[in-house]
């Protein structure tokens, strides 16, 4: 599945333009209990309230895909008999209409999806009908098959924050009742999944909010597929890999992470010029190894890292792309670590020069006055009192010119 799939199913999701036929749902309280349960046409649904399910559907498709959105295979055994994979199967063929086989499904979201608090499931039905387009993408209009999915939001339900508001039945100023609010969706799923504008039935496309500590129960054990991780989480696990073998949270630590991080991006680059255009690069432990080193780990120390990664990724559907290890928050770090070091040796050069030059002293102090003259002539400076007036002196030839604070004086 692509981006290009991806958004041509979503933007399909507008009020003029969705082709849902069925919108269902239920509310679960804090102990589990189903406290309501619906099955409806959105032709029922009055505008506003059918534009917020049109936000939860396409929310469930947002994000950056391989991050926030993942395809995961179903295990044969599964496609060829498996409980969960058949129950997906019943909702499809029903449209959501059978009111047993919803309720199966709902249980089985309660059963396995671990959350706190109250929550709601939304189920959409979609068909939609597939046009013909040419092989340089222009559409044709023409259906050339029709592609009949479900859609699922799990999405929190808070109590909203308690507040002060206009009470206009009583005409004053007062605490408003708190009420029970949908929030975003934490995650979702589309079955079948959309692959090469076709309906991939061994696969099934989720998402998932935070990327960080995604509701993987659900997945192993509420829809029966295959785990995958996140970039997200294959760039933690391979910053925790350099850690563990350079040292955590010392500068050598830090440095490290800086280096490699320009290292890896070098390497992207450079991989990047004979790839064709969009496609990802590819990394091994060699490639890992080698990085490190460049960036100026100990061999040693970038052995054992290689060693982690394979024992982590090598042979495994999880092995990472080189832009998932790349963290572009410490890039930007790097960016600003070396303009901080570049300015302290200004500084430090600056201040040599005003140090050779008098205007600061040895100890860091600033004269109050800065007199510059030629080397030849600076024994003839002495100090004399004037009208009472401690002065400096200064000999002037009838060719000397001179200036005070960059303006210059009449002499």
């Amino acid at each position: 599945m692509t981006k290009k799939d991806i958004l041509e199913i979503k933007r399909r999701y507008k009020k003029e333009s969705h082709n849902f036929t069925r919108i269902a749902g239920c509310y679960v309280d804090n102990e589990k209990n189903k406290i309501l349960s619906f099955s409806e046409s959105p032709l029922e649904l009055e505008d506003e309230e059918f534009f917020k399910y049109l936000e939860i559907a396409n929310k469930c498709l947002s994000g950056k895909l391989g991050n926030n959105i993942l395809q995961l295979p179903f295990p044969n055994d599964e496609i060829m008999g498996g409980e969960k994979y058949s129950l997906l199967m019943q909702l499809k063929a029903t449209g959501l209409k059978d009111e047993t086989v919803l309720d199966e499904f709902f249980d089985n979201v309660i059963e396995n999806y671990l959350i706190t608090g109250n929550f709601l499931i939304v189920l959409f039905d979609d068909i939609y009908d597939i046009p013909m387009k040419t092989t340089d993408n222009i559409d044709l209009g023409d259906s050339e098959d029709v592609f009949e999915y479900i859609l699922c939001a799990i999405c929190p339900v808070n109590l909203s924050k308690s507040a002060l508001g206009y009470r206009e039945d009583e005409d004053r100023i007062g605490a408003l009742v708190r009420n029970w609010t949908v929030t975003p969706v934490e995650s979702a799923f589309m079955f079948p999944s959309f692959s090469d504008r076709n309906a991939d039935v061994n696969t099934v496309t989720v998402y998932t909010k935070n990327a960080k500590a995604p509701h993987k129960e659900f997945w192993e054990n509420g829809l029966h597929a295959e785990s995958r991780l996140t970039s997200t989480e294959k760039k933690n696990a391979f910053t925790s890999m350099v850690e563990k073998s350079v040292g955590s949270d010392t500068d050598e630590s830090k440095e490290a992470m800086f280096n490699i991080a320009d290292s890896l991006s070098g390497f992207i680059e450079k991989q990047k010029e004979t790839l064709p255009e969009d496609a990802e690069v590819g990394i091994t432990g060699d490639d890992v190894e080698d990085i490190c080193v460049t960036a100026g780990v100990p061999e040693e120390k970038a052995e054992r890292i290689k060693e982690r990664f394979n024992d982590s990724f090598e042979g495994t559907p999880d092995a990472p792309a080189a832009g998932e290890l790349l963290d572009s928050r410490l890039l930007k770090d790097q960016e600003l670590h070396h303009e901080k070091a570049a300015l302290q040796r200004e500084v430090a050069s600056l201040n040599k020069v005003l140090s050779d030059s008098g205007i600061v002293s040895s100890d860091g102090t600033t004269s109050d006055i800065y007199v510059k003259v030629p080397e030849d002539r600076e024994a003839q400076v002495t100090t004399a009192f004037v009208d009472g007036e401690k002065c400096l002196i200064i000999p002037l030839d009838p060719s000397d010119t001179a200036s005070v604070n960059g303006e210059e004086v009449s002499l």
